[in-house]
């Protein structure tokens, strides 16, 4: 495991060391490809450390693979993005990203539901200032949102937290908050402390996840944050909360409070997507609309968990698609925006034309997240949506279809106006031209979502099904 906590922690703190801002970056490629090799190594021979606190099962086996992915992708874009932001000091952006990579890791293998806690704390206070990296007021405001928000929600989780281990501490209780350890001690918890345990938990990492009504930082942050950081806020960091939701959705079957959790979840899902495709209607800022569409997904995958079984696997199929569109959406937005120098939609036309890499990207990945076929996401959908209505919940699936059918248009108005039409006119800044330097990774994103699209490997299958009974539930 040395590789993927350890070694992105070592290369952030060579970074800050390190005085050429030229040569940074190719430590946030190193720090990525070792990353990658160590889940690799991870996959084929899970090992186990810290007596058991940290482990790779399925659910982690999913979130710390798409992880992985985007932050590989995104520190291949990062060579010519900040070669392009050469007047910016990029000491405190690379360091950061590279301590939130080990920081992400810790969450994906963290079987102590303390451990992930704190894991879960440095991902707050490593992303904000990498949020504030342009400077200006509009950036600062969205830091400081971010930062108060997120410390909000994750204070309520360290009190959810508290309360799960009150729950335990009873007469034959495991007096633990191992994850193992609670479950196979479900019956002796104290169902009202678990209770209370997910309500708080659920609005402190549903919070950091960006479920409705939680999700007031996303706009800003999502609208402000360089491209290749909203790529890991929304694949990223998003995944790693869902993944400690699922964590303590395990304590709270085995305790006997899964019913209530799970209607819990899907209630916050379906009213994430009615509010995503609220606000996603009419948005005149296209980043801003990629932050409702993200809302419109942690809602998918709540929905997903709270049902359970195959929708349950499909929710761990789709965090893994929503990780890799919402970097092609990302990168290739920032992309975008710096070739224009805005964000408005109504200042911005014609990105097929002058940005014939990115403007096609921007496109394709619409499709992607939006659900068509032959992408990915349509599959995971569709998996979520047949284990709804398979599970009884006929009305759930109706509002499930019927708020993707909006957000699929308001969507496709924003997208389209962006890619379509004549470029003259427009803003345009120099020396920001499209390049195989910021589309090659996006570019990898996107064919990696379509093969899934087109062939789902029985191995993954079998994993995502592994990922869904591990959290437990209707079968």
């Amino acid at each position: 495991m040395a590789l993927v906590v350890l070694l992105p922690l070592l290369l952030g703190a060579l970074a800050f060391a390190l005085p050429s801002r030229r040569e940074r970056p190719l430590l946030l490629l190193a720090g990525a490809v070792g990353h990658s090799a160590g889940v690799a190594w991870l996959w084929a021979r899970p090992g186990r450390g810290l007596e058991g606190w940290l482990a790779l099962d399925a659910p982690g086996k999913v979130i710390l693979a798409t992880v992985s992915a985007l932050f590989l992708a995104s520190a291949a874009y990062a060579q010519r993005y900040l070669r392009l932001r050469d007047d910016r000091e990029n000491r405190i952006f690379v360091g950061g990203l590279l301590v939130l990579l080990s920081a992400l890791s810790v969450v994906a293998l963290a079987q102590h539901l303390g451990i992930l806690w704190v894991a879960i704390e440095v991902t707050t206070l490593t992303t904000a200032p990498l949020i504030y990296f342009d400077r200006d007021a509009r950036s600062l405001e969205a830091s400081w949102k971010y930062l108060l928000v997120c410390s909000l929600g994750v204070a309520l989780a360290l009190l959810g937290t508290f309360f799960l281990a009150l729950s335990s501490a009873g007469p034959g209780g495991p007096h633990s908050l191992v994850v193992g350890e609670l479950v196979a001690a479900g019956p002796s918890l104290s169902r009202p402390w678990v209770r209370a345990a997910f309500v708080f938990l659920l609005v402190g990492y549903g919070t950091k996840m960006g479920l409705a009504p939680l999700h007031s930082w996303k706009p800003d942050a999502y609208g402000e944050a360089p491209g290749l950081l909203g790529a890991i806020l929304s694949g990223g960091i998003t995944s790693a909360a869902f993944l400690a939701l699922a964590r303590v959705l395990q304590v709270c079957g085995a305790a006997g409070e899964g019913a209530f959790a799970r209607q819990a979840l899907l209630a916050m899902g379906l009213l994430s997507m009615a509010l995503a495709g609220i606000f996603i209607v009419g948005q005149r800022d296209y980043k801003r609309m990629l932050a409702y569409s993200s809302v419109e997904h942690m809602g998918i995958l709540a929905v997903g968990l709270g049902v359970g079984g195959a929708a349950g696997a499909g929710a761990f199929f789709h965090a893994l698609n929503n990780g890799l569109v919402k970097g092609v959406l990302f990168l290739a937005a920032g992309s975008i925006h710096r070739s224009y120098g805005t964000k408005q939609v109504d200042e911005v036309r014609g990105a097929l034309r002058r940005l014939p890499l990115s403007g096609p990207l921007f496109l394709a990945g619409f499709f992607a997240v939006t659900g068509a076929p032959p992408f990915g996401p349509f599959f995971s959908e569709l998996t979520i949506l047949r284990g709804v209505f398979a599970s009884g919940h006929a009305l759930a699936g109706c509002l499930f279809l019927a708020f993707v059918a909006v957000i699929f248009v308001g969507m496709g108005a924003i997208v389209l106006g962006v890619v379509q039409g004549d470029p003259a006119g427009c803003p345009e800044r120099p020396g920001q031209e499209d390049g195989w330097g910021n589309a090659a990774p996006a570019l990898a994103l996107l064919a990696a979502s379509l093969a899934l699209g087109l062939y789902l490997p029985p191995s993954l299958r079998d994993l995502f099904t592994a990922a869904s009974a591990t959290v437990g539930g209707p079968r």
